[in-house]
Parts: structure tokens; sequence; C-alpha cells
């Protein structure tokens, strides 16, 4: 199946959800709880069960997550130089930051499943592991020194950190849950991705993205095109497997997180600006995502 269309369904649910939103009595406050249970719950037990019941192999998965962390610190090193352009507002910099190398983890773990089943989810799950942490600090410290608010508490609270290296504690303690209980985690992680996505599209949004055009074409264009790039350049340079250059590729090319807003918001940034970055990532992604696809490796 090409890849636009094994991509279909999972953004099919991201229009589903703003339809209801925008057009039925499911709105806002309907979508706001839904976001909670899936951060606080679904999405961490899957991340958890994903980690849990995929043998990792530390030996042949270092070169990928290597290259998972390099791609995300690229990511970083060139959001924060966008300061440097003439004119830009500091605190719409310090809150738009963080769309250029954050990600939709929702949108990893629906894209990884269909393209490689549980062993895809496995590998995303691991740089989700890796990258969470690094995008968090790296999110929250120009809008720290912009309004004098601290991150290592965020930090050690974070949902999909601790599902993460719980998970992976887990699996290397060899750690074997009781059939009903695997059962019963398995169904909550069937859950997580449909919810997850739909929320997603329920907070679609444009904001003050004209006030700040320069400065919203940049994080995008390193989003959607720089990372993507060093991802390819990363998985020639080493060697890495086919299935796993795709997963970077995959997750070099993801719309942003959703949850970049709430940052923002949070820490008194620029809210309205970071919105419509997340919504113009999301639309990107939709058609960005399957073009580089295209360029998988065989």
């Amino acid at each position: 199946m090409p890849d636009a269309l094994l991509l279909l369904p999972d953004f099919l649910l991201i229009l589903c959800g703003f339809v209801l939103c925008r057009f039925t009595a499911l709105d806002r406050p309907v979508w706001d709880a839904a976001e909670r249970l899936v951060y606080y719950l679904l999405f961490p037990v899957l991340l958890f069960h994903s980690i849990v019941r995929t043998p990792l192999d530390p030996a042949s998965t270092a070169s990928l997550a290597l290259a998972g962390v390099v791609t995300v610190g690229c990511g970083i090193f060139l959001a924060y130089n966008l300061k440097r352009l003439p004119g830009v507002d500091a605190l719409a910099h310090a809150s738009g930051a963080q769309v250029a190398f954050r990600f939709n983890s929702f949108i990893a773990l629906a894209v990884a499943e269909r393209l490689l089943g549980a062993q895809g989810v496995a590998w995303v799950a691991l740089l989700v592991a890796l990258c969470v942490p690094i995008c968090n600090v790296a999110a929250v410290w120009p809008l720290a020194r912009q309004g004098g608010h601290g991150y290592l508490r965020e930090l050690s609270r974070n949902p999909l950190i601790i599902a993460t290296v719980a998970g992976l504690l887990a699996n290397i303690a060899g750690l074997k849950f009781p059939q009903p209980l695997a059962l019963t985690l398995n169904r909550i992680s069937l859950a997580a991705l449909p919810l997850g996505l739909m929320a997603v599209g329920a907070g679609l949004r444009f904001g003050a993205l004209r006030d700040w055009p320069l400065l919203a074409t940049g994080f995008i264009a390193i989003r959607h095109l720089a990372l993507p790039l060093v991802a390819l350049v990363l998985s020639a340079l080493l060697h890495l497997p086919a299935p796993q250059a795709l997963i970077l590729l995959m997750f070099s090319a993801l719309p942003t997180a959703s949850s970049a807003y709430v940052l923002a918001a949070r820490m008194g940034g620029r809210a309205d600006f970071v919105a419509g970055l997340v919504t113009l990532s999301t639309l990107t992604g939709m058609v960005s995502l399957p073009l580089w696809l295209l360029l998988r490796p065989s």
C-alpha cells in the first residue's frame, strides 16, 4: 500500500476529531477531558506495555538511539539560533522554538505500528524515552528564562518519562504480568491511539501567525524540512538497517507536539502564536510525512 494511503486512516481520525469538536455537541470541554485521559493514562500505558512486551537489544538499537538524539539536537540548535533573525520578538521565539524540535508522539506510535507493527512501536518508544526529556528541557528553558519559571519539578512529574523509564526497567528485569493484567494493559493501549489522534484534530486552530511570519516559517521549515534531511544523512553515515532508517525518517518528519500550546500558555508565553504553529505543523505533516516516506530505504 502506498505510504499516503497507509497514513490516511490516522489523518482521517484527526479530521474526525476536528469535525466533532467544531460542529457537534462534543465541543472543547469534552476534548480537554479526553486529552487529559490520553496524556495521563492511556498513552503512558501504551508506552509501558509496548516496551515491556518487546525484547530490547541495546547492541542493535544503539545507532538508532544515537541518530534520534542527534536529530533532535540539531532541531534544538537551529531553533535557538532563529532568535538571531532581525526584529524577532523574544517571547514569541521562546514560546515557539519548541515547535521546531518537539514531536507528536500519538502520530509517531500510530504510524510506527502501521509501518512495522510491534517492533516499530518498540523502536519509537525507545526514541520517545530518550528524546522526550531532552525536548522538554529544551522547550522549558527559553520560556523559563523569559518568565523566571523553574522546570526540574515539571520534568520529574512528566507521565511519558515515568512510563518509558518504568517500561525499560521492567523489561530489563524480565517482568511478566499475569494474563488478565496483560490483557487489560493491551486493551487500554488499543484505546490510546485513536482517541489521541482525534484529540489532536480537536485542538487544531490558527492563531497569531501573521504577527511573526518569518519566525513561523523558520520553525516549520526546521520541523518538516531540515530534520528529515538530517535523518537521511545520519542513516547513511551510521549504516542503519532499512527498518530502523525508516523509523528514524518517520520520527524526524512528524508534526510537532500538540501539548506545545499547553506549555506556552502555562508559562506565560505567546500561546496564540504557538496554537497557530501547532495547527500549521499538523496540516503540513499530513502532506510532508507521506512524501518523506517515499524516500524510505530499500
